[in-house]
């Protein structure tokens, strides 16, 4: 059993934890071709002036950041089925919420912005302010959360079901 805080563990459905994986395996087949583009590049000639070269040390750059981050997601991800929710918001829910002074309903998941590829609702992660506030409540109750410009904005918690993928 993992001692991580549910707010440090992803949870994927196996579509996802699968489709993160593969991009992972590419990413890393494709170390020795980024590796030859930038020898390649280098020898050029002159690396000040050389805009392909460091175009290709840029890629490299961003390729190995996506790396590590897939790494990290997929070591701490949980998959399968949504988490049992016992009605209560968290990660693996889709929540209908009512924003203070909106008329219209929103429906959402709590969840990865890895999930977003696999679903056509908005995701917010619960580690997010609007996420860590619903985090535990259940249907009916209305709570506040402080936006990143400093506004505090409350939202009712309408309906908890769980994400079907």
């Amino acid at each position: 059993m993992s001692s991580t805080p549910d707010t440090q563990v992803t949870w994927l459905t196996q579509d996802a934890f699968d489709r993160l994986s593969r991009e992972l395996d590419e990413l890393v087949a494709n170390r020795p071709a980024m590796a030859q583009e930038i020898n390649d590049r280098r020898e050029e000639g002159d690396l000040k002036e050389n805009g392909g070269y460091h175009a290709a040390r840029e890629e490299q750059g961003k390729q190995e950041g996506r790396i590590m981050q897939l790494q990290q997601l997929l070591r701490s991800a949980k998959v399968g089925e949504a988490p049992s929710t016992n009605g209560k918001a968290g990660p693996g829910t889709v929540v209908t919420v009512q924003f203070d002074g909106d008329d219209e309903p929103e429906k959402f998941l709590i969840g990865s912005r890895e999930e977003a590829e696999t679903t056509d609702l908005q995701v917010y992660s619960a580690a997010s302010p609007l996420g860590q506030a619903l985090t535990g409540a259940g249907a009916g109750a209305t709570v506040s959360y402080e936006t990143p410009n400093g506004k505090t904005l409350k939202v009712k918690l309408l309906k908890v079901e769980p994400f079907a993928g």
